[in-house]
């Protein structure tokens, strides 16, 4: 006689995936940062060539990079971790998108050595992008380093003191001193790495990714409110003094 069928037996194990939305922040988060790493390795240049005027205004040419666009989600994304999740989870989070930033490089040095096969036409091509993508590394991760772990202690800090009250207070006063030391470390080590030569290009460049990057940051404030309000709800853990 057989045995009987064993109803009874037990699943396999499996851990549980907890519910707090720290994981898809810091991936978001890590996302941004490889993805406008890799954007950045374009110079862009709007209003190119001879000055234009328009009356008494002069519009001057305005030099930046291919990253200009993505680049704020990062502080974005670094400001609800560090609001939600305090000073210790925000650094985690920038360490592993360090980590990221070093694995994609050594991704990339592997790529530009590998020896290409008798069809494959763009070798150059592929150095010319990726190549200098080590020297941008460089600048995104001292730059993104600083930058991110001030912006993140700074409105920590401004927290201890006001508590929940004063949001925009700590948001803009983040990003101002992260967004200082992140465009002026990366802008000095990246500037020749996307063809800038001058003095008056790499001011441009300075000064424009700054005042870019914080105006988006302040632009999107209210979107920002919402997502740390929706984070902070939602957050099991999260209990405001």
């Amino acid at each position: 006689m057989s045995a009987p069928h064993d109803t009874d037996r037990e699943h396999a194990t499996f851990a549980h995936v907890g519910r707090s939305y720290y994981p898809i922040l810091v991936a978001l988060f890590t996302a941004t940062l490889l993805i406008s790493n890799i954007c950045a390795t374009k110079g862009v240049a709007f209003f190119p060539g001879e000055d234009l005027s328009l009356g008494p205004v002069q519009i001057l040419p305005i030099i930046t990079d291919g990253g200009f666009f993505l680049f704020p989600l990062a502080y974005i994304l670094g400001d609800v971790l560090s609001e939600v999740y305090g000073f210790k989870a925000a650094r985690r989070a920038i360490y592993l998108g360090f980590g990221a930033l070093i694995l994609a490089a050594l991704c990339f040095w592997i790529l530009v050595e590998l020896p290409s096969a008798e069809f494959y036409e763009n070798q150059e091509a592929l150095r010319t992008v990726v190549g200098v993508y080590p020297r941008l590394l460089a600048a995104g991760l001292a730059g993104y380093l600083v930058g991110q772990l001030l912006n993140s202690a700074t409105l920590v800090l401004i927290k201890e003191r006001t508590k929940e009250k004063h949001l925009w207070a700590r948001l803009i006063g983040s990003t101002v001193v992260g967004e200082i030391a992140d465009t002026l470390i990366f802008c000095s080590i990246a500037a020749g790495a996307i063809g800038i030569s001058t003095w008056d290009d790499f001011v441009n460049y300075v000064v424009v990714g700054f005042v870019w990057k914080t105006l988006v940051e302040i632009v999107v404030l209210p979107v920002t409110y919402r997502v740390i309000a929706y984070v902070k709800k939602h957050e099991p853990t999260y209990n405001p003094a």
